[in-house]
């Protein structure tokens, strides 16, 4: 089981707030796999990103909102701020699954909380490199992992996967050759776990 997500979708991380213990539930593990939507979104299906999108913008904007307060979620970073690149935190994440693969999904909840729950801007591998890591995890061997070639030959192949399997936004979780795009089908996600699907 997959979960595919991009650092800088909030429903991305609203996802992962969930996703392990839905799947554990039913005695499966989860295999986290950051992707870009820069890429899926932008590139391949040549659409605007959906905060730009007339109608639907102004529907996830609210969807945000709602959905933080039904979840009791304080995040200081809202939908309309701007944007980081999230290259480095994908490339932080693919060196370390590479090196510590048991640090890897620690390191990723580390940086989704740090930009949405408290509204860093984690786009250099310093910033990356500064925040309290997971035990285990060297700053200055992950920084300079996060610059070097094979970080980003890691990502660029990750994300490349990703599109081959389907995967077009975040978050979706792939059981077998299915997938289940978007946190609120995350109910019909937990169906098909508690029956074996149909």
């Amino acid at each position: 089981m997959q979960f595919f997500f991009d650092f800088i979708s909030p429903f991305g991380y609203f996802g992962s707030l969930r996703i392990d213990q839905l799947a554990a539930k039913y005695g499966r593990e989860v295999q986290w796999r950051p992707m870009l939507l820069g890429v899926s979104v932008l590139k391949v299906m040549g659409l605007k990103p959906l905060l730009e999108t007339p109608l639907k913008g102004e529907y996830i904007r609210r969807e945000f909102d709602r959905y933080a307060r039904r979840h009791g979620l304080d995040l200081k970073r809202r939908a309309d701020d701007p944007m980081m690149d999230p290259r480095a935190c994908g490339r932080a994440f693919y060196w370390t699954a590479a090196r510590h693969p048991q640090l890897a999904k620690p390191l990723a909840r580390a940086m989704l909380d740090a930009y949405w729950a408290q509204g860093l801007d984690l786009s250099s591998a310093e910033a990356i490199a500064a925040l309290p890591l997971p035990q285990g995890l060297e700053a200055g061997p992950l920084a300079a992992g996060i610059q070097g070639e094979e970080a980003g030959r890691l990502l660029r192949a990750a994300v490349e996967e990703s599109l081959q399997w389907g995967v077009f936004g975040s978050p979706t979780v792939r059981v077998g050759s299915e997938l289940f795009w978007g946190v609120d089908s995350f109910p019909m996600l937990e169906e098909w776990l508690a029956t074996g699907g149909w």
